[in-house]
């Protein structure tokens, strides 16, 4: 075989590797973060779920964002997070983050106003993150579950929003029970 041919077939057989090697880190990428909407369906249920002593009972309404630093989903919620604290902080409500135990990372700068918990009785039962838990004045858990529905958060589709106004103006709210269609990364450990 000439060194020409066999070049020429080296080139093939590389190039036939790397397209099955990118093709294999597609597949492996789609079945671990980019889940069809139309399957994908999370149930959040509240029923361990308790805010730490050192909030429980009467105050703020509290927000609590329950997140996986390594979740790409993530992305999609931090800037309508900032926008919120930005909206409801000098209303009366303030803003905190559990971060899942044993994972690492770091909010962005423009998430600081977040007061970080010790401890939140319940969490480890979540199912999925990033998600969201509000607690009323008397110290009542009001919401749990996604801060919207779908690929991406806004406040155009956001549960959040009318959920705070709603509790700011006194009304009760009761949503501790939330099934959802969207971008979630598993909460349990794998």
């Amino acid at each position: 075989m000439p060194s020409s041919r066999r070049k020429n077939l080296l080139i093939a057989v590389l190039a036939l590797c790397w397209f099955v090697a990118l093709g294999g880190l597609y597949a492996w990428y789609q079945s671990r973060y980019i889940r069809p909407f139309g399957e994908t369906t999370v149930l959040f249920d509240a029923a361990a779920l308790r805010l730490p002593a050192e909030l429980a009972g009467p105050g703020n309404i509290r927000v609590v964002h329950l997140w996986d630093p390594p979740c790409p989903c993530n992305v999609g919620n931090q800037q309508h997070l900032s926008e919120l604290i930005a909206r409801f902080a000098e209303q009366g409500v303030s803003f905190h983050v559990w971060q899942k135990p044993g994972s690492r990372g770091r909010l962005p700068e423009s998430l600081a106003a977040l007061q970080p918990l010790r401890e939140l009785p319940g969490a480890e039962q979540m199912p999925a993150s990033p998600a969201v838990a509000i607690w009323d004045r008397a110290g009542n858990l009001a919401y749990l579950g996604p801060y919207s529905e779908g690929a991406v958060c806004t406040s155009d589709n956001s549960f959040i929003e009318p959920i705070l106004d709603a509790l700011i103006a006194g009304r009760p709210v009761l949503a501790t029970g939330t099934l959802a269609v969207g971008c979630y990364c598993p909460w349990a450990t794998e």
